[in-house]
C-alpha cells in the first residue's frame, strides 16, 4: 500500500519549517508562498493547520484537465503534474475542491504537493512531528475518506 502523509494539527506550531522546507526543494529558494503545503491559521483560535494535497484516488484536477498533463501513479499513490504536457488553463485550481492545486506565476504552469517523490521535505524538518509519511491504517484511510466528502460538501455549499 502507498504511504500516505499524515497531518496531526494538535502537534503543528506554525513554525513554517515545513513551508520553507518545501520550497527550497521545489523552487530552490526559502520563500513560503511558493511552498505546495500551506499552513492555515485561525488567530482566533490559536488553530494551525498545514493544508497539502489529499493526493486523491479519483483526482477531480485530473478528471477535468485537457490537456491529460495531471496523472496518479497507480504504485506510488502520488498525483502529478506534467510541465511538458500542462498548458496553463487552470482548470484545475477551479476543480479541486480543497485548494490544493496551484498556478504558478514563475513557471506558468500549475503545481501541486507530489510528495518529492516519496521522500517529503516538510515532513523532515518538522520538529514537532506534526506531520508523518507512513502506511496508512484501516480507520485512518476511513476517517480520511469521511473528512474529504464533509469538506468538499462544505465547499459546494459556499460556492452557491
Amino acid at each position: 500500500m502507498a504511504k500516505i502523509l499524515i497531518v496531526n494539527a494538535s502537534e503543528c506550531t506554525g513554525c513554517g519549517a515545513c513551508e520553507l522546507a518545501c520550497s527550497m526543494r521545489n523552487v530552490g529558494e526559502f520563500n513560503p508562498s511558493r511552498s505546495r503545503i500551506q499552513i492555515v491559521s485561525l488567530e482566533s483560535d490559536f488553530f494551525r493547520l498545514p493544508v497539502v494535497c489529499s493526493q486523491c484516488y479519483k483526482p477531480p484536477c485530473a478528471a477535468i484537465c485537457p490537456t491529460g498533463a495531471i496523472t496518479r501513479d497507480e504504485a506510488t499513490g502520488i498525483v502529478e503534474v506534467s510541465k511538458e504536457k500542462c498548458d496553463g488553463c487552470r482548470m484545475c485550481e477551479e476543480a479541486c475542491p480543497f485548494g490544493n492545486i496551484f498556478f504558478s506565476e514563475q513557471e506558468q504552469k500549475a503545481v501541486k504537493c507530489e510528495l518529492c517523490g516519496g521522500d517529503p521535505q516538510c515532513v523532515l524538518f518538522c520538529a514537532t512531528k506534526a506531520l508523518e509519511f507512513r502506511e496508512p491504517e484501516a480507520k485512518t484511510a476511513g476517517k480520511r475518506r469521511a473528512l474529504a466528502e464533509k469538506l468538499k460538501e462544505v465547499y459546494q455549499l459556499q460556492a452557491v
